[in-house]
This record gives structure tokens, sequence and C-alpha cells, in this order.
């Protein structure tokens, strides 16, 4: 009987302290680790996404961001899945299907089952970049160039197995290609450089990076990898299928936050409400549109539908390529 009265007591005391740590959470600023560098579209979109955070009707505390970039986002993953506090201080934004694709490639520390998603704050497709000056005004140039010169068409990504390189791979594959797609150190920033100075032939990159360097008159866009013309910001560039690639929208990169599984649920919950709220908020929406940055705010448990779907495309399509 003592030990059962024990039990129950731990029990009370421990509802009473969840209870009460869900109603105080959060205490202090929040941070929210980006697995790329400033700068990029991750970071850029992170930043607004994040501004209104301190509302008292939102989460009454800031939110910074600390930039933890390499290897196409594997270095914060890793850090983020092994060594961050699962106390609700300390979330991440994701990448989607970056982190996905990567952990069933292996040589990673994370798999979709090490993350808790709290809620998505955007769909950015992959895009077709060249210099502004490049030869290629269309993909069919760039196509005919890359099959008269095997190898010779190289391109610049944000890393391995993020969403730039499975646009490439299906683009290679669609087209009947081969093609040599680069990794650069620093993420999207760094890989639009390279094609703006001419390094590389052309580029794979964010429809936000893109669009903001294209308005700069520093890169023209030749294609989008989605299914559908994104209407608001590039009505006038086709799709790749429009362009006669047989590729579909498995490279839309979804961003949005996560805690590391483990992470008290009443904060779950909390964060699971608040933050949508916090990503619909009207001066959000006007930043992110300004930037040219798509926005698709999704709930928790949407976004645990979209991985579950992007973790089976993934591994079936990653055989093949």
């Amino acid at each position: 009987m003592k030990k059962i009265l024990a039990i129950l007591t731990m029990s009370v005391a421990l509802m009473a302290t969840t209870t009460a740590y869900a109603g105080d959470y959060p205490e202090r600023p929040i941070g929210v680790a980006v697995s790329y560098g400033a700068g990029g579209a991750t970071d850029f979109q992170a930043r607004i996404v994040t501004m209104v955070a301190g509302n008292k009707d939102i989460l009454g505390q800031p939110i910074y961001i600390i930039n933890k970039p390499g290897a196409g986002g594997r270095v914060g993953w890793n850090w983020f899945a092994t060594e961050a506090e699962k106390d609700g201080y300390t979330m991440s934004a994701y990448n989607v299907p970056h982190f996905i694709a990567q952990s069933i490639k292996g040589g990673v520390k994370y798999s979709a089952d090490s993350f808790e998603p709290i809620a998505n704050w955007g769909a950015d497709p992959a895009v077709v970049v060249v210099g502004k000056d490049s030869k290629f005004k269309t993909m069919s140039d760039l196509v005919a160039f890359a099959k008269a010169n095997p190898g010779k068409l190289t391109l610049s990504g944000a890393g391995l197995f993020v969403g730039h390189h499975i646009a490439a791979l299906q683009i290679e594959k669609a087209a009947g290609v081969k093609m040599v797609y680069i990794p650069t150190k620093g993420g999207g920033a760094a890989a639009m450089k390279a094609v703006i100075a001419g390094d590389v032939l052309a580029g794979v990159n964010n429809l936000s990076d893109a669009f903001r360097a294209q308005k700069a008159g520093s890169v023209k866009i030749l294609g989008v990898a989605d299914l559908e013309r994104d209407k608001k910001f590039l009505p006038d560039v086709p799709t790749l299928k429009e362009a006669g690639l047989d590729v579909d929208n498995a490279s839309v990169n979804f961003r949005g936050l996560m805690v590391p599984k483990g992470t008290p649920q009443a904060v779950i919950d909390k964060l699971s409400a608040q933050v949508p709220v916090m990503f619909g908020h009207k001066r959000v929406a006007k930043r992110m549109k300004a930037g040219g940055s798509p926005m698709k705010i999704m709930t928790r448990k949407e976004v645990q539908a979209m991985w579950a779907k992007r973790k089976s495309t993934l591994a079936e399509l990653l055989k093949g390529l």
C-alpha cells in the first residue's frame, strides 16, 4: 500500500509540475537553429516568420536565430538531434525534403523520428537559374547544350540530397543527360553567388532567393520544379513539365519549426497552437511577400502527414537516382 501511495504521490507531483511548466512557458527567449548560413532563404525567412514572437498574444518572448551551417544542413541537424536541450527553449528550422532525403541516404544521426514538428511556414520550389548574360534563354537551350556536351554543364546547389540536388537529379534523368552538380559551402546564398560570378554555367536554387536575384538583375530564371507556375511571383516562368521534362514537385522546399523528440508534450501543444498564429500575422505576410517568399502555413498534424508522405516518396525516388 505504501508503495502504491508513493507512486500516486509522484504522479500527482509530476502532473502538477508539467501543468505549471506549460502555463509558465516560455519564461525567456527561444532560440531557433538554422542549419544554413546567414543570408540564405531559410535564414532570411526564419527571421521574418519569428519577428512577432514577442507579442503578448503569441509567445510573449522573442525568438533569436542560431546559424549552424555545414554539409547541406547535416551539421546543424546532427547537433539538434544529439545535443539540443529538450526543454522548448531551442527549436530548429526544418527543410523538407533535405533532412529526410539525407537520413534515407545515411551517414547522419537523425531521421524524421528524431524530431517533433510544430508548424510549417512555407513551400519554396526549386528553380533553374543562369547568369544575366548567359547564352541559355530557355530550358531547351540548356538541355540541348547538356546533350551536345556530356558532363560539361555545371550547376551549383546548396548541398547533397537537398531540394536543389534532387531537382538536378530529376532533370538529368528526365532529359537523359549527364551534368555536374556542385554543392557549395554556405547554402543557397553561396550557390547563387556562384551563378552570378560565372563560376558555374547554371544553378538550382530556391524560388525566393532567385526571385530577389532576378529582380536585382543578376540572374534569369528558366524553369520551376513544381506542378504549376507560381502565379504570384513568376507567372511568366514555365514549369519544367511545360518545358518538356518529366519533373514533379518532389524537390519543393517545405520550411517550418520543430523540436527534439522528448520535448514535454505540454510545450509541444502550446507551440503547436501559437506558432501558426505567429506565421499568419499580417506583418509577417507583408514582409514575406515583399521578399518573394511563398508561404504555406500548415498545422502540426498537417506537417506530420506531409513528412510521412515525403518519406515514402523520397525512398522510392532515391532508389532510382
